[in-house]
Parts: C-alpha cells; structure tokens; sequence
C-alpha cells in the first residue's frame, strides 16, 4: 500500500466512514441526553444551548467562525496574495471586546427581561421595536446573500477538488446534510460538534503546515519556511505578499487594500461580527435559570478569551498553507490550475494514507458545524423576534417546530441564491463588498446605543434605515458596474462617480463616519429615551459589583496574551 498517495485510498474512506458514524453517534447521544435531562423539547435549549462550559463556549465560537470559505477562500487568497487577508483573521483581540464590554451589557438587558434576548431585543429596548425588526430583516437577508449561499458554494469547490465531486452534488449535498443536523440537532447539535471539530481540524491544519514546510524545505521545516519567504516576498511585481500593510502606489496591492485604511475597515467589520452579530453572540447567551449575573458573566468572557487564542490559529491553519502550496506549484512538487484548489491540493498530497481520512473528518464537521451555526441563528431570530410576539402563549413544542420550519425556508433560499452569486464575480470581492456595506450602520447603532445615553429612539431607527439603504444601492451599482471596473456612461454615472468607483474600504469608513454625525444629528431633533430605555445601559451598584466578581487575575492575564500574540504577528508580517 502506498502510504503517501497523491488520491484518497480505501484506507482514507474507510477510516472516513467510521469516523462519521461514531461523530453522528456521539451528537444524538448528547441530544438524547439533554432532553431526558429537560423532559421534553425546549425552544430556548434548542435555539442557544443552556449553560455550556467556558471552553465549550469557546470552541463552538471558534467553529461558527470557520467555515468552507476558509477552508478555500482563505487558503486560495494566501496563494494568491499572501497575507494581505490576514486583517481579517487576526482579530482575536477584538473578540475579548465581546467578552469584556459587550456581555455585561447584554447580561444586564437579560436580567431585566427575565429571558434570553437576541440582538434585535436589545434594539428595541434600547432604540424602538421598529429598530430592533430593521436589523432582524437585514441579518436575514445577509445570511441568505452572504452566509449560507456563500458556504455553500465554497463547500462544492472544496469537495470538487478533494474527492473530485460535481461542483452542485457537493453544494446540495453539504446543505441537504446540514438542514437535516440543524434541524433534528439545534443549538446542543452545534455545540457537540464543534468540540468534536475543533481539536481534529486544529490539529490536522497544522498536520498539513508542517507537513508542507517540510516537504518544501526537502525535510527541514525552517528551512520550508524560508523558501516560502523567500518565494512569496518576490510576487506582486517584486512589493511582495509577505507583509499585511500596502503603502506604495506602485504596489499592485494597494489599491485594494491602501495603507492603514485596510486595518480600520478589517476592524469595523469585525466589530459588527464578533460583538453584534446574532451568529456569533448567540453563543455566550445561554445560562441556566439558577444562576447569578457573575456566573453567566464569567463563564462567556473567558470563552471569548478562549475564542481569542483560537482565532489566531486560522492564518496558520489555511493561510499559510496557501501561500506554501503556491510554493510548492513554483518548485513543480505539484500543479495549481486554481488557487481555490490549495487546501484541497495540500491535503491530497502532503498527508499520509489514514491521516487524509482522520482529517477530512474535522473538515466535513467544520463545514456543517459553520452552516449549521447560521441556520439556527436564522431560526431563533424568525422565531423569537418575529413569531413568538404574534403567537403567543403556543407549547415550547410549536415553537422548536417553527424554527425547524425557518431553517428549511433559509436553506432553499440560499440554495436559490446560488446560482445568482456565481454570476457575480470573484467570491472573496463579493463576500467582503457585502460586509462593508452593512457593518458600519451596526457599529454605529450599537455602539451609539450603548456608550451614549443622549442617542434617541428615532435617531437609532433612522440610522439604521438609512445606513441600509445607501449600502444597498452601493450594492446595486457594484453589480451594475462589476465593482467599479466597468467605465459608465452618462450624466447619472459621472457626477456620481465619487460613489460607485471608489475604493470599497475607503467607502466603508467615510459611510461609518456618515452615520455616526447622523445619528448625532437626528437626536438633536427628536425625543429623549426614556428612563426604562436608558436603564438598558446603566450599570446599577449591584450589577457593578457582578461585573467585579466575574473576572479575576487569569482573565487578565489571558487577554493580555490574546493581544500581545496578534501584536507580534503584525510586527513580523508588517
């Protein structure tokens, strides 16, 4: 037998097979089990989990966040370009602003409702119940456009070039395996599977680094390092992809990502990400009925720091390994047609016989675990935000089947959508032109909302309507225009131009800057909030005195790690 095939062998399908069965196993046991333990179907359980471990919480936030457009996009864009996406992979510090500031925030609003909220709750507590169903609609509407389309499309590519599947069995195959888990599986599925996922796609991701270090350095790993460098940092007609910042014009780089205008647009976004958005706050939300502030408080903050240290690790899981396959293609140790191929391509070759099926495991899990994620998020925002406050007093069972019911609806809608998306252009340009259209108006509407008690209900419902629109019809014209590449004629198109052709992270940070004096403006001319609304974001002695007890010297300490590791990592890639 040859242990190191180029192919999956008999060994890797086996080995494949067994380890599925005994994954599928495992998460009906889990679920068994807590339902015994609730007797009986819970919505809340089944939509965010009840009182996981800190480092449970930490890995199904990890896993959330990993997804087929790592497993290709950001390879891919390693082998294209090097580390220039890193910005938006080294962001484990911005997760501890979940933990830290967020979570007290969001903790205090659950322990005046007496429930579990969703981010749409806080907006309308804060803000006014039109605000908080604006941004139930948009998150919606960009999980469909952006989430479960997007994930599965790049899990058919990435299919396509490890097993040699059919581009569309792989796509409606991942999103048929998926709905079935999310629905049958809730929130206690995801969480099981991703401790299951995140260990064996940890371990296996580096498995391949290694592995292809050294085959490039002829056994020596420093040496595999090295060579990449050296190849990598003679691209871009001889500026490199070895660095993150782009300064030059003469840099064909930059006038993608231009300066240190690609850091602050990175960050906007993933303030929205990891501190706003439902997919990923729903995890740190759940608790038990029996437990205090403190507890809930401290539990999710350390599984946001645990979710710090393990957000750092994807640049060297499917980054790097790009940008060593793009090596490796230069050497003719192998052929990459396609840059979205290189993790595919990496795994087939660098891996041994066994291995190639132990890790393949942790890659399928991911994939569902990540898809998955967003279609129980779309489920508890239809359910809780949508039809428990016009169907009320209905069994918990109805309930869980309503959301069951919404996961199905979003999955033909992403699947629908499919086709849309591939006419579009390049995935990774489509994907990220999305997300800066819509996470200045959440940064802004949040974190106006929260460190502002002068912010009105109507300048929040505003922002939030305008913000919206003037990012779709960006939308709009960068579909019409192919993202500004495409010269346009006419009156219309020319005094507008400032609008449709500039750069997308430079319009991103003038329309976050837009909409925070508009929000100001606004609130100058309408209604204070009300006592009750600003209580949302009042810190009374006591809950101050939860919020001490909740952390303690290791936290600190933790956090001070998360964030002098993603430091270092800049300096040597600056």
């Amino acid at each position: 037998m040859n242990w190191y095939s180029t192919e999956f062998i008999w060994l890797d399908w086996v080995v494949l097979a067994l380890g599925i069965i005994a994954v599928i196993w495992i998460v009906w046991w889990a679920i068994v089990k807590d339902k015994k333990a609730q007797q009986g179907e819970s919505s809340s359980a089944y939509l965010f989990g009840k009182g996981e471990a800190w480092y449970v919480i930490g890995m199904a936030i990890f896993a959330a966040n990993i997804g087929s457009e790592h497993l290709v996009g950001l390879a891919g864009t390693g082998a294209k370009s090097g580390v220039g996406m890193a910005h938006w992979e080294m962001q484990g510090w911005m997760i501890l602003i979940l933990g830290w500031l967020f979570v007290p925030f969001y903790q205090l609003l659950i322990t005046k409702m007496g429930k579990i909220i969703t981010m749409p709750d806080f907006l309308k507590f804060r803000y006014t119940k039109a605000t908080g169903s604006w941004l139930s609609i948009i998150t919606l509407v960009a999980y469909v456009l952006t989430k479960v389309s997007v994930t599965a499309l790049t899990g058919g590519v990435f299919f396509k070039y490890l097993w040699g599947l059919n581009f569309w069995v792989g796509a409606i195959g991942l999103i048929l395996i998926t709905c079935v888990f999310t629905v049958f599986g809730g929130m206690k599925g995801v969480m099981k599977l991703s401790t299951i996922q995140t260990p064996i796609l940890i371990i296996g991701s580096f498995w391949v680094l290694f592995a292809g270090l050294a085959l490039l350095g002829n056994g020596n790993i420093v040496e595999g390092w090295h060579a990449m460098m050296d190849y990598c940092s003679k691209l871009n007609n001889g500026y490199g992809t070895t660095h993150m910042f782009h300064w030059e014009e003469g840099d064909s780089m930059y006038h993608e990502y231009p300066g240190f205008v690609v850091f602050i647009g990175a960050s906007i976004i993933g303030f929205w990400y990891w501190c706003t958005d439902q997919h990923i706050v729903q995890r740190v939300l759940g608790q038990m009925p029996e437990e205090e502030a403190h507890e809930v408080m401290k539990r999710a903050r350390r599984g946001t720091i645990a979710a710090g240290f393990f957000k750092i690790l994807p640049c060297f899981m499917f980054l790097i390994p790009g940008m060593i396959c793009a090596a490796l293609d230069a050497n003719g140790t192998l052929k990459l047609d396609d840059t979205d191929s290189a993790f595919a391509l990496m795994v087939k070759t660098v891996l041994p016989a066994g291995v190639k099926g132990v890790v393949t495991i942790g890659f399928v899990c991911a994939l569902v675990a990540s898809l998955a994620a967003f279609f129980n998020s779309c489920a508890t925002l239809f359910t809780e935000d949508f039809y428990k406050p016009i169907k009320k007093g209905k069994t918990e069972k109805h309930y869980v089947s309503v959301g069951r019911i919404a996961t199905v609806v979003v999955v033909i809608l992403g699947f629908a959508w499919l086709p849309i998306m591939m006419s579009l252009g390049s995935l990774y340009d489509y994907l990220q032109g999305i997300q800066s259209l819509l996470a200045p108006t959440m940064v802004v509407v949040f974190a106006m909302g929260i460190f502002s008690k002068k912010v009105t209900p109507k300048a929040g419902e505003w922002t939030m309507i305008v913000g919206f629109v003037i990012g779709m019809l960006r939308l709009l014209t960068n579909v019409i225009t192919d993202t500004g590449k495409t010269p346009m004629d006419g009156w219309f198109w020319h005094i507008t131009e400032w609008f449709w052709q500039s750069n997308w992270l430079v319009f991103e940070c003038w329309l976050l800057v837009f909409l925070a004096a508009f929000i100001v403006i606004v609130s100058c001319f309408t209604a204070p909030p009300t006592a009750e609304q600003v209580s949302a974001i009042t810190f009374t002695k006591e809950f101050k005195e939860s919020i001490k007890k909740s952390w303690g010297v290791f936290d600190i300490i933790g956090s001070l790690i998360v964030i002098g590791l993603c430091f270092l990592f800049y300096l040597y890639f600056w």
